[in-house]
């Protein structure tokens, strides 16, 4: 051990404690004080331009001393010509001052630890008088911790800190370096061992994948034991993050750009390793796409798909989802309405798909009918199930879940066989109302009413459970229902790991763009309501009301008018031949007169209304005439007649034009034959593919069409 500091180092890098004491050695002595030693310093060739020193020096107040030593440093001096200024100069005081009385040997290292285990931190010294310790957390004292070891045994969460010893040599004292103590709580499983911090890092805490809402906090923890302690780096997509170099990542009030995949990196002086990666998925939109096929062309009505269309709507609103419900579409429709959903789907986000609807199934693929289907159809005019569910997986959304409410039967003239390969994704629930080569049922009556899988779903659908617990459930129900046991159970297939239900929250982001997702929720905004006011000095209200988002109900009600006009009313006329509206059933007293069942106890009464359906056809703004007519009590001749101009823009799905002819989107790309509405095929469909359960005049159930067999069916699959 050398008995001095170092020849080489720089006099501006010694301690505040050995300079404090030089310069009250030199500032208290004339004879061979700071005065001399400037002399000396000017005199020396190796400083050509420190001759000025002594009289800069003189300018300063406070320690001439301390300024001359500054100077000194800034021209390079070293502790080595500062030693032999010193012997030159004769001040064996000031020379003894370089010549330290206590050296710290070892010094404490910074360690990670498990809570529960021994920790111990050394700091050694000699000296040439008796050496005392002291150790610090942060800015206070340890209590009892005077000697060279400082032990904790076991060691808590609450010990970890940094620490630092001072040593104490003679009237002078010195302090160690700061070491870091990381305390990790970690419950070690039975035959795990963590006894040696010494060497290899090894990890102990991995980060979990984790869902969020956006503005929540997110936070991410890894740790590693070892000594030294280790270094942190966590990272993004494989992207560095910045500033994240702790070993708990914590990000407040996330956005959308915080979803990805997780990992750090930990590492120290000799090696390096990776903790696992997660997931981290911002739920950011709950967005459904429902639709109902009755009014088929060529093939049997059906009643229930309007009635449970409409009912799921109301029930997935209650939970904060944007629904898009949709009647009667044909087959470019239905393809550019799906690719219309699929754009919403991304990162955290949550999408249902429902179809009710005429349907098939041949050697695993199901089929979706159009209403205007070709009798007989084949794959060529539908929609296949599995193409969209294969796009539905690449988005990697929060939840993804897809209900069939349809036949599975075969269709014996289609003999195409898609070769569609659905990869393992996490997140997908696909319920069939039926099983395979069964049908779907609806029960008819005099009035509306649900079909099978519906009547059950929605007093399941708001239930704060996981969706797949709500669906086992829903088959229970059905399974208890006399009318179709053994004739209609659901199947479920689910890759569903964690907890995912309807009733999570979402909260909407503003820091990304969702101008599609904003327009999809559009699709069932309504236009304001007017008030118009005619020359006559009638005024008249005009409302609006949605059934579904590609219906809209419209109404007239007379507000106010003049007192000598006996009669008044009004009504609208003049639509665009877009929409292929009836005459027959516009402006009718009652809302069932023009085909209105669901919304109309809903509606105002004492109003002319109107149902325009089939929106998805309108290709440019709605406009329409409002017709008012009059007859005043003084006068004996025919109504009077004023008329007002009305434009209301594209109202509901309109916007979405999902009038244009089958886009060059992915829903068409990924099925594997050509999709054509010109191609019929000459044969049969055969049986009817959703079969009708007919209740009696007393609303009593028929069976006779059904199976006297009582049996229960129930599967949960992985893809």
């Amino acid at each position: 051990m050398s008995d001095s500091l170092d020849r080489s180092t720089k006099i501006n890098l010694l301690k505040e404690p050995v300079v404090k004491k030089l310069c009250e050695v030199l500032d208290k002595n004339s004879n061979k004080g700071w005065r001399k030693l400037g002399e000396i310093v000017g005199t020396d060739r190796r400083s050509d331009d420190m001759e000025t020193c002594s009289l800069q020096v003189l300018q300063v107040e406070g320690s001439p001393s301390y300024m001359l030593l500054r100077l000194m440093g800034e021209r390079g001096c070293t502790t080595g010509h500062l030693m032999d200024y010193l012997q030159t100069l004769g001040n064996s005081e000031a020379l003894q001052c370089l010549k330290p009385s206590g050296t710290i040997l070892i010094q404490p290292q910074s360690v990670a630890v498990i809570s529960g285990h021994n920790l111990r931190l050394s700091c050694h010294a000699v000296g040439k008088s008796p050496v005392q310790y002291q150790w610090f957390k942060s800015k206070e004292e340890v209590p009892n911790s005077f000697s060279p070891d400082l032990v904790r045994s076991p060691v808590h969460v609450k010990d970890a800190g940094f620490y630092i010893c001072r040593v104490n040599c003679g009237d002078t004292f010195e302090f160690s370096q700061w070491a870091q103590v990381d305390v990790l709580n970690v419950a070690v499983s039975h035959g795990q061992s963590y006894h040696s911090l010494e060497g290899r890092l090894k990890l102990v805490i991995q980060p979990q994948s984790q869902e969020l809402n956006i503005g929540e906090t997110l936070q991410l923890e890894c740790g590693a034991v070892g000594r030294p302690i280790p270094r942190y780096q966590w990272h993004r997509n494989g992207v560095p993050i910045p500033n994240a170099t702790k070993r708990k990542l914590m990000i407040a009030h996330v956005m959308q750009e915080h979803h990805g995949r997780y990992r750090c990196e930990i590492s120290s002086s000799t090696e390096r390793m990776w903790t696992n990666e997660v997931d981290v998925v911002i739920a950011t939109d709950k967005v459904a796409l429902l639709i109902g096929n009755l009014s088929y062309k060529n093939h049997p009505q059906l009643k229930a798909p309007m009635v449970d269309v409409y009912d799921l709507t109301n029930l997935l609103r209650q939970l904060n989802f944007k629904v898009v419900s949709l009647l009667d579409l044909t087959e470019s429709e239905m393809r550019n309405a799906v690719d219309e959903f699929l754009l919403l789907l991304h990162k955290g986000v949550y999408g249902l798909l429902y179809y009710a609807g005429h349907g098939y199934e041949n050697y695993g693929n199901s089929f979706m009918v159009p209403v205007d289907a070709p009798n007989p159809y084949r794959s060529a005019n539908c929609l296949c199930v599995q193409s969209i569910l294969k796009l539905m997986q690449e988005k990697e959304t929060g939840l993804n879940v897809f209900l069939l409410d349809m036949c599975r039967k075969r269709n014996i003239h289609d003999d195409s066989t898609p070769n569609i390969v659905l990869r393992v994704t996490a997140n997908i629930v696909f319920g069939y109302a039926t099983c395979q080569d069964a049908e779907a049922f609806e029960l008819s009556s005099s009035g509306f009413t649900n079909g099978v899988f519906v009547k059950f779903l929605k007093k399941r659908l708001l239930d704060d459970e996981k969706i797949t617990v709500v669906l086992d459930r829903v088959a229970e129900d059905m399974g208890q229902f006399d009318a179709t046991k053994g004739k209609q159970a659901l199947e479920i297939r689910s890759s569903l790991s964690e907890r995912r239900s309807l009733t999570d929250p979402i909260l909407p982001s503003d820091s990304t763009d969702h101008s599609h997702s904003r327009q999809w929720a559009k699709a069932h905004e309504l236009p304001e309501t007017m008030c118009l006011n005619f020359d006559c000095g009638a005024q008249i209200k005009l409302g609006f009301a949605a059934e579904f988002s590609n219906v809209l109900v419209i109404y007239t009600h007379i507000i106010k008018k003049p007192e000598d006009m006996s009669f008044c009313q009004a009504h609208v006329t003049d639509f665009s031949q877009d929409l292929d509206v009836d005459p027959k059933e516009m402006n009718r007293e009652t809302p069932e007169e023009t085909g209105i069942y669901l919304l109309s106890s809903s509606l105002p009464q004492h109003c002319l209304y109107t149902r325009l359906s089939s929106l998805q056809k309108l290709r440019e703004e709605l406009v329409f005439t409002v017709c008012l007519q009059g007859t005043f009590t003084a006068m004996d001749e025919d109504p009077v007649h004023w008329t007002k101009s009305i434009s209301i823009g594209k109202p509901l799905i309109a916007r979405l034009d999902l009038h244009r002819a089958m886009r060059r989107n992915s829903c068409l790309q990924t099925c594997m034959m050509p999709h054509s509405p010109s191609y019929s095929p000459c044969h049969s469909p055969g049986p009817e593919h959703r079969l009708h359960l007919h209740y009696g005049p007393h609303q009593t159930q028929d069976y006779s069409r059904l199976s006297p067999q009582h049996h229960y069916l129930h599967f949960t699959h992985s893809w």
